[in-house]
């Protein structure tokens, strides 16, 4: 199936054992019923051929009474077998070929076997196709060969009219069935949508929140504690101003967030991640450029770096984080002696939301995450991009 909204016809089949159903939400109810009343027109078919038969001088009770029976379950067709159970199908298609049948009995030689035209409709509308197509056939060879049995040449006006009707139901019920897929199936497609953008705006408020807000809150202390020392004020002053740009962009990351227009810079998260590292006491050995790293993966390099730092001024206790970068990768390091360090696990210590994030875009371009302590102490948090 495409992407998107946009649907191709031969991506959505048709199951050819499957009962129809006449409940797809673009189906309106006027639609339906001037559909029913279009159908319940041909009934019609019937007068000429009755009153002929009457003329005959044909049994007028039977005539009619089986007339009147023919068109009343050919009516139920529309009017109300379209919410029955199988059973109750296929029982009103019997009693249609049967009273159809004896129609053409009573009204010989006025009627012919073409009036079984609305039993084998009914049996193509309410049947899966599977059936459908094997009573068709029968139906129609069934009635050249009954004719030719019976006059001693076949009616080929009443097998073609059979055959017309067995073609034509055919097509239009396997394209109504098909419509009643592409529905279905757009529908589908609507919910994973919406459910695609849900965790997209997760995953990235995820990423866009936590880096921000514990860039802030460690720039707070930070301020708090130069209070409490008695530090210059302009000391204080400038880690304030640090913090409330901070918030700025936070609050601009998560308006271009929603919309759908934020884009991640390689550069900009390292200036971010020596501001967080630094206001958290922990040096940072960090590139000073970003220039050999190929194009389409910095940003989710980006999103790597900015979840590594993040988790190491959070969770790691360490003194030091080093960060190395490469055209294909990019590892995030600690020496804190937290477990848990730059990994952000979730309880148990299993992966958090931000690790599932970073590997869910990762993947997007073929890349793997992996993440784990080090033999020698601390943690390590590795995003790389094979050729």
């Amino acid at each position: 199936m495409n992407s998107g909204n946009d649907l191709d016809p031969d991506d959505v089949m048709v199951d050819p054992h499957e009962w129809p159903r006449f409940d797809r939400p673009s189906y309106s109810a006027r639609s339906r019923d001037w559909d029913r009343i279009g159908a319940s027109l041909f009934v019609l078919w019937l007068v000429p051929t009755t009153i002929q038969a009457l003329q005959l001088g044909h049994p007028a009770v039977l005539v009619l009474g089986l007339t009147v029976l023919y068109a009343a379950s050919y009516l139920t067709v529309w009017w109300r077998a379209h919410s029955w159970p199988p059973a109750g199908r296929i029982a009103l298609v019997c009693v249609l070929f049967g009273v159809g049948l004896g129609c053409v009995a009573v009204t010989t030689p006025a009627g012919s076997l073409s009036v079984l035209g609305y039993a084998l409709s009914a049996a193509i509308i309410l049947l899966p196709l599977a059936w459908s197509q094997w009573v068709g056939l029968v139906c129609v060879a069934g009635a050249a060969l009954a004719t030719w049995w019976h006059d001693g040449q076949v009616d080929a006006e009443a097998t073609l009219i059979l055959a017309l009707i067995a073609v034509i139901t055919l097509g239009l019920s396997r394209s109504a069935r098909l419509v009643g897929k592409l529905h279905q199936a757009r529908g589908e497609v609507r919910t994973l949508a919406v459910a695609g953008e849900r965790a997209r705006l997760a995953r990235d408020l995820h990423d866009v929140l936590g880096h921000s807000l514990t860039t802030i809150t460690v720039k707070t202390a930070l301020a708090r504690r130069l209070l409490e020392r008695d530090a210059p004020k302009d000391r204080v002053l400038e880690e304030i101003r640090d913090t409330e740009d901070l918030s700025r962009r936070a609050l601009a990351d998560i308006r271009s967030t929603v919309s759908g227009q934020r884009r991640m810079s390689l550069a900009v998260e390292l200036v971010s991640a020596r501001a967080a590292l630094r206001a958290a006491g922990i040096e940072a050995d960090l590139p000073h450029a970003v220039d050999d790293v190929l194009a389409g993966l910095e940003e989710p390099l980006a999103y790597v770096l900015r979840e590594g730092v993040t988790n190491v001024v959070r969770h790691s206790g360490a003194h030091r984080c080093t960060v190395r970068l490469g055209a294909r990768w990019l590892e995030v390091r600690d020496d804190g002696p937290s477990p848990v360090g730059s990994g952000s696990a979730g309880a148990g210590g299993s992966p958090g939301n931000g690790l599932a994030g970073l590997t869910e875009r990762l993947a997007a371009v073929h890349g793997t995450l992996t993440a784990g302590p080090l033999s020698t102490g601390g943690y390590r948090l590795r995003a790389e991009v094979p050729e």
